[in-house]
């Protein structure tokens, strides 16, 4: 019993340890985006059920021994795969330089291919196990349930899951999780080895178990297999679902994605430990309580804290997860059907990936999935509540009655919020989220507005009155942090004798808000790696005109801005600019990769001899300013934060200015009483440092209080004279 379950736990560990990294690995070359780990996760359901096929195969066609020596082959096969690539690449599982794709060549396709050639043999082997082993385990050991082990096996997935946001993620870089995860895998399959010598040595002899194998009743119909599909499919949708409303507005990664994996793998193991467990009354309840919450958050949009979210969305997960497992678990078969059900299972968890990835964007202009799934889940419980069981009293039977009606009025409430969310001119839906324009004030010529939202983060508006067309808003007004930047730029040039106007790069476009800063003579150059922000900026639909209106040349330069600005670079065509300001939320999410040391050696490279780093760093979420001040002391660049409160055309917004001059941010620029101007610097080395290999957003989480006592201001009864370089 030891050796299968300590084998079953280990698989089980790094099959879901193994995804957070892979994620980790794809999420610089593909966009930083919620559908990045959709993809990732629609590859891991399609290894699984792969996985699932091969070893109903296995024990429905082949005799013990037989599967035995074949699955010794696998091992073999996988293990000296790993040490191959560990030995050509450097990495037994990090995919190569070679997979990176250009700027506009990111792709589900390249992705998929991607993570098959660097993870698929060894993560196909690792979803083998589950099943084939408990096949095993149920021959020689007739008197237990093989379920045992499948909820073992979901505690060893659960654990890793937990482990790596907070023990591993914050700790250990990329190189270090690779080298450790292959080593465990050489630790399974020895394991798996053990158990697959233990078979051979048994022979073709009927052992006792075999009954448990070769009877148990009949076959499953195809109404049985079909509510397997239906219930582990509904879960799939559901949990991902989830991960793709929490990423948008929070951040794509790791520590957003494992809290709803770790949550549907907790309903798994509770619904298949013992039926007693799962109480059909207490998981309606559940359900009716987070339905409600959930309710509540889709009608204040984005006025909901960060913990408020993540509880009343895990809630919903939850409770919408247990309920499908354990009817599913309800309907499991005699063990001799174990691989049928299993290979189902994973079946219906492919489907359900599926349609979140590959139809739901078709179908739906946003995240509906989520909504219809949980409306789905509702009405189940409700037909589940309203089966009467035997001897039960009229009492009870009312309440149960009563709480299926609350359920289907909580998922019509549900219903009339999503259709509020949905009153939108306009709605995309893409690989890099979901935006909606909205028209306000029609009412008001003064207050008539078209704003983008993506996700539920305002990213720029624009007035539909023609003499207020061209006004800046939103985060880029000329008293913004970037504003200064760019105004005290234009002084310094003047103060020289030179034209005032300026070289600037941005990376997000937005609506173009940006471009009503320039001026005859400049040139505002934008990388934007989302096609549907590009048109809408462009003028599509009519409800955005800044880069038409503004006086200043604009160059539009489409893909990832990272690689866009490596390659620049490869190709010695550093840009020069007066200004980078760097402004690539999607929604309030960040793109990792374009906010590491790594990339900020980049940006540098592109500024001019007395070029200025803008970084936007509001998040309503994340405290980015101890990663953003470590960024400067890193690069030896010197750090002045703007801060700038609300007003009829401007957001309140935080911008962290880099720049090589010391003094850059005691001119008279920022020298008014009414701006808030602070000039920062670390005390000690930095707590809190993102590379490419190495970034947590743990420490940065705004709820639990991020700590700035190594954070200290400049000041100066009498701030020194700015010096007005003479060069150029």
């Amino acid at each position: 019993m030891l050796r299968y379950a300590l084998t079953l736990f280990l698989s089980a560990f790094l099959l879901f340890g193994v995804q957070p990294l892979a994620g980790k690995y794809a999420l610089p070359w593909f966009g930083g985006t919620p559908s990045v780990w959709t993809t990732c996760m629609l590859f891991f359901q399609l290894m699984l059920l792969g996985g699932y096929a091969y070893s109903y195969v296995s024990v429905r066609r082949w005799s013990p021994r037989r599967q035995a020596r074949v699955h010794l082959g696998l091992l073999g096969l996988t293990v000296a795969v790993l040490a191959g690539r560990a030995l050509l690449t450097g990495s037994p599982v990090a995919p190569g330089p070679e997979w990176r794709p250009a700027a506009d060549g990111i792709s589900t396709a390249r992705l998929l291919a991607m993570l098959a050639v660097s993870l698929g043999l060894p993560f196909f082997t690792l979803s083998t196990t589950a099943p084939l082993l408990q096949s095993w385990f149920s021959r020689v050991r007739p008197g237990t349930s093989p379920y045992r082990l499948y909820a073992l096996s979901n505690a060893g997935s659960l654990l890793a899951l937990l482990a790596y946001p907070f023990l591993v993620e914050p700790w250990l870089g990329r190189g270090v999780q690779a080298w450790a995860w292959a080593a465990g895998f050489l630790l399974f399959a020895g394991g798996c080895a053990a158990c697959a010598w233990e078979v051979l040595r048994r022979g073709e002899a009927r052992v006792p178990g075999d009954e448990a194998v070769t009877d148990g009743g009949p076959s499953p119909g195809v109404g049985r297999v079909l509510a397997w599909l239906g219930l582990s499919g509904g879960a799939s949708v559901l949990l991902l679902a989830t991960t793709n409303q929490l990423s948008q507005d929070v951040a794509a990664g790791p520590f957003i994605w494992m809290l709803p994996l770790a949550l549907y793998l907790l309903t798994f193991i509770l619904a298949f430990e013992r039926e007693a467990l799962y109480s059909r009354p207490l998981t309606a309840l559940l359900l009716l309580l987070a339905v409600g919450g959930v309710t509540s958050t889709a009608f204040a949009r984005a006025h909901v804290s960060l913990p408020v979210q993540v509880l009343v969305h895990s809630g919903a997960l939850f409770s919408g997860a247990l309920l499908c497992h354990g009817e599913l678990y309800r309907l499991r078969p005699a063990p001799r059907h174990l691989g049928a059900f299993y290979l189902w299972v994973s079946a219906g968890g492919v489907l359900g990936a599926a349609f979140v990835h590959l139809a739901a964007p078709f179908l739906f202009r946003s995240y509906l999935e989520y909504p219809l799934t949980l409306g789905a889940c509702c009405l189940l419980a409700a037909l589940v509540l309203l089966r009467r069981a035997p001897e039960e009293s009229r009492a009870r039977l009312i309440l149960r009655q009563a709480s299926a009606l609350l359920l289907l009025l909580m998922a019509g409430g549900l219903g009339l919020a999503v259709k509020d969310g949905q009153d939108s001119r306009e709605s995309l839906r893409g690989f890099f989220g979901v935006m909606r324009v909205v028209e306000t004030g029609r009412e008001d010529p003064d207050a008539h507005m078209f704003t983008l939202f993506h996700g539920n983060v305002l990213h720029g508006f624009q007035y539909a009155r023609p003499e207020r067309r061209r006004r800046p808003t939103s985060y880029y007004t000329p008293e913004s942090g970037l504003g200064l930047a760019l105004t005290e730029q234009r002084r310094l040039k003047q103060a020289q004798g030179l034209p005032p106007s300026l070289r600037v790069g941005v990376l997000g476009l937005g609506v173009g808000t940006m471009a009503a800063l320039g001026r005859a003579g400049d040139t505002f150059r934008f990388y934007e790696i989302n096609p549907q922000v590009i048109a809408l900026a462009r003028g599509e639909g009519g409800y955005f005109s800044f880069l038409r209106d503004t006086p200043a040349r604009v160059e539009v330069a489409r893909g990832d801005a990272r690689i866009l600005l490596e390659q620049e670079l490869a190709h010695g065509a550093a840009q020069g600019f007066d200004v980078l300001a760097v402004d690539v939320f999607s929604s309030d999410s960040i793109p990792v990769h374009l906010f590491t040391e790594e990339v900020v050696d980049v940006y540098r490279e592109h500024l001019g001899p007395r070029g200025v780093l803008a970084m936007h760093i509001s998040n309503a979420h994340l405290d980015l300013l101890p990663v953003a001040l470590a960024h400067a002391r890193a690069s030896g660049l010197h750090a002045t934060l703007v801060e700038k409160g609300s007003s009829e055309d401007a957001r309140a917004t935080s911008w962290l200015l880099l720049s090589r001059e010391p003094r850059f941010s005691w001119g008279e620029t920022f020298r008014r009483e009414d701006r808030q101007v602070h000039r920062l610097t670390l005390e000690g080395p930095p707590r809190v440092r993102w590379t490419d290999e190495h970034n947590s957003m743990l420490p940065l989480v705004a709820a639990f209080g991020v700590d700035h006592h190594d954070i200290v201001e400049e000041s100066a009864v009498a701030p020194p004279a700015v010096a007005v370089p003479s060069g150029p």
